[in-house]
């Protein structure tokens, strides 16, 4: 069954300006959310979620309350819920597989929840703008017909992607919201900032560089959290690179050069530092084949834990 807003399905014909016109309760709804200023998320409780990653989980978890993401520029970060079992999926969309993505998500929330019992699915959109190569509004389309492509009754709440998420500045445009987060106890999603982004940030940011397709990084029943085993080649020209200044960096290894926040040079030198000391993770980061386990301990912090201990 298709997305629906208001119990209609959406006319993916029409321009997106125009979906917004017929349902006017959506851009309200995006301009309320625009209003919040960014809340700092501290990592307690916290399940961050990097690019091309997702996570899904429950009320019911002890260890994670928060799911969140953020530097989207062009690329969008979606939450899928259930409102019956309040399963929660958050991930960080770019435009790779779009279709693929939207059905793992779907299948992740699902495995969680009686889809013909009490409650529905509903999704929401944040991110993007209007950025010169058109790749926020691509992005936009295609989630919104992989959404409208699946078998279930998907509802889409929140809509806040693309020229509703723009701001401009001497002829410049911005996104508004860089990353959000949400609550799954009480299903509330805000703008947001988090200074802790790992655990294994270089590791995971590695792996996105490298040509990752989405990952579920979270196993809810046992609340830990699974990293790699990841494999890669040699980065191509990882010297080259990192011997560029920041403005080469930026013009070559963005989709956005211009609206970046401020961190994004120093983030990828350090991905590319990292993939240089690494240049096979099969010897160095994952001899034995096996994920990097994460628990959260008593302060709320994740903490990794043997393999054999598991």
């Amino acid at each position: 069954m298709p997305l629906l807003v208001n119990g209609e399905r959406i006319d993916l014909a029409r321009p997106t300006g125009d979906i917004i016109r017929v349902y006017p309760h959506l851009e309200e709804k995006a301009k309320l959310l625009r209003s919040q200023p960014a809340q700092i998320v501290e990592p307690k409780g916290l399940l961050y979620v990097q690019q091309r990653e997702f996570a899904v989980t429950t009320p019911k978890d002890g260890s994670v309350s928060i799911l969140g993401s953020d530097d989207a520029t062009t690329c969008h970060i979606v939450v899928l819920r259930h409102t019956g079992s309040g399963a929660t999926c958050l991930t960080h969309c770019d435009g790779s597989d779009t279709e693929a993505e939207v059905f793992l998500i779907m299948s992740a929330v699902k495995s969680f929840s009686d889809t013909t019992g009490y409650g529905r699915l509903e999704v929401h959109l944040v991110g993007g703008f209007n950025d010169d190569r058109q790749l926020s509004q691509k992005l936009t389309n295609q989630l919104l017909r992989a959404f409208d492509l699946q078998p279930d009754d998907v509802h889409l709440v929140t809509f806040c992607v693309t020229e509703l998420n723009d701001r401009e500045e001497k002829d410049i445009h911005f996104p508004i919201i860089y990353g959000i987060a949400v609550n799954v106890k009480t299903a509330e999603i805000f703008p947001a900032t988090f200074p802790e982004k790992g655990p294994d940030e270089d590791l995971r940011s590695a792996h996105v560089l490298t040509g990752a397709t989405l990952t579920n990084i979270y196993d809810a029943k046992m609340e830990q959290l699974h990293i790699g085993p990841y494999f890669w080649t040699p980065f191509p020209h990882v010297d080259f690179w990192l011997e560029q200044d920041d403005q080469q960096i930026l013009q070559n290894l963005s989709t956005s050069p211009l609206a970046e926040p401020p961190h994004f040079v120093s983030h990828i030198r350090s991905t590319l530092t990292f993939l240089k000391e690494h240049p096979f993770p099969s010897h160095s980061l994952f001899p034995d084949r096996k994920p990097r386990i994460y628990k959260k301990n008593e302060e709320g912090l994740w903490e990794q834990v043997c393999s054999d201990k598991i």
